[in-house]
């Protein structure tokens, strides 16, 4: 079992945790997830290493409740245990120097992204960063992100902070204004990073997607992850997260995430009938 260190509401429904992992703490590099499970009657689910502290043994996660699981892991507090934690999983990012990179994040997806912006920063690339939003006052991460970056670029539905627009137009404008971009990065909700795909790919710029398919087992064998990467089967629990934004099959990607929808809804509503009370008055104090 594995204890939470630290733990810290960043929004109505982000949350982040500090855990103590000290084996993936060593080990975990930029890209790579964790599989976790709540309870000994719960289910494994991915999420994204946020960051992590080898001297103290912890590894970040930051996470949004979406379902029965992650509404259930946010009940836990300080000194609470995950029964598993199994990691660090998944390929690295392949880090280089390449030049001028756009690392594009979208919600929850900044967070994600922001290990791998850091290595790449750390790397010795000039970083684009660009966070999105709403509006101004759902902005997260902004400090995070302007330290290990050149540029930041916001981006806000509304426009009432930085651009306004979604992160594609901004990066739409970088390359209509004749900025020379040796990579994209996006790591986000699928249709964000179909689209930003979309926009680079008329232009050959190498883009790198961080998928984030249903997985089982997270060891290849059960198939669940699988998804379509150039036309050939691939698993993204082994094989990536990440993969070529330009090969891969969104439309497929998107059709497999609704398989469980029935059952996710059913799942919700048990959370509701067995927690929603301590929930409730958890969010009053």
């Amino acid at each position: 079992m594995f204890k939470i260190r630290d733990k810290e509401q960043l929004s109505e429904i982000i949350y982040r945790l500090v855990v103590e992992v000290p084996r993936v703490a060593k080990k975990r590099k930029a890209g790579q997830f964790v599989m976790i499970r709540v309870d000994e009657t719960g289910e494994r689910i991915p999420l994204t290493i946020a960051d992590s502290d080898p001297e103290a043994g912890t590894i970040t996660i930051i996470f949004q409740t979406v379902g029965y699981t992650t509404k259930l892991l946010a009940t836990l507090g300080v000194g609470d245990y995950i029964q598993d934690v199994a990691g660090p999983l998944g390929h690295p990012t392949h880090i280089e120097n390449f030049g001028t990179v756009v690392s594009i994040g979208g919600g929850l997806g900044t967070a994600l992204g922001m290990p791998i912006t850091k290595a790449l920063y750390e790397a010795g690339n000039h970083v684009i960063a660009m966070i999105s939003a709403r509006n101004k006052n759902l902005l997260m991460f902004e400090d995070e992100m302007k330290a290990i970056s050149h540029e930041l670029v916001i981006c806000t539905d509304d426009g009432s902070r930085g651009f306004q627009g979604f992160p594609t137009q901004a990066l739409q404008k970088l390359i209509d204004d004749g900025k020379k971009i040796d990579l994209v990065v996006a790591v986000g909700p699928v249709p964000l990073m179909a689209a930003v795909s979309d926009v680079t790919r008329p232009y050959g710029i190498k883009t790198v997607v961080s998928l984030n398919p249903i997985m089982v087992d997270a060891t290849g064998m059960c198939g669940a992850c699988r998804v379509t990467v150039g036309g050939v089967t691939r698993f993204g629990c082994v094989e990536g997260p990440e993969f070529d934004g330009h090969q891969v099959d969104f439309k497929e990607l998107m059709t497999r995430l609704k398989i469980y929808t029935e059952e996710e809804k059913e799942m919700d509503q048990r959370f509701n009938s067995t927690h929603g009370a301590k929930v409730a008055q958890e969010a009053k104090k």
